[in-house]
């Protein structure tokens, strides 16, 4: 299985990534994760204002194979939500490092323990087996 992991970004061990714009951190769900879990059919998402615990729930992902929970790789606000995927979910499978971000997040300075585009590689790696 051939993953695309972008250096530029910050993963979690539950597959989930961060791109820091500004003050702000994106959050989506990976490559490896969206393969998985096969076609995305519904996302529950925090609302705006919703205060994120590193390594809580913080929303539902469900695709045709099965439901998942999302864990917060961050600690902080959210600040935005991706409206555009209640419509369609489609990008979250399509352009999940676009398109098909989750949410943005004012951090609070707490986070999980974030792994570089190499140790996550080699994560995901370690479970395709």
């Amino acid at each position: 299985m051939s993953t695309n992991i972008p250096a530029d970004l910050k993963y979690s061990k539950s597959d989930e990534w961060v791109r820091s714009e500004g003050d702000e951190l994106v959050i989506g769900i990976t490559d490896f994760a969206q393969d998985a879990l096969g076609d995305i059919v519904y996302l529950d998402l925090p609302k705006i204002g919703a205060q994120l615990v590193p390594g809580a729930s913080f929303g539902v992902i469900e695709s045709v194979k099965a439901s998942s929970d999302l864990f917060a790789p961050v600690g902080g606000e959210v600040v935005a939500i991706n409206t555009a995927l209640d419509r369609d979910q489609a990008p979250v499978n399509s352009d999940p490092y676009g398109a098909g971000w989750l949410i943005r997040v004012r951090p609070n300075g707490a986070t999980e323990e974030l792994l570089d585009a190499a140790a996550y590689a080699t994560y995901c790696a370690e479970r395709a087996h």
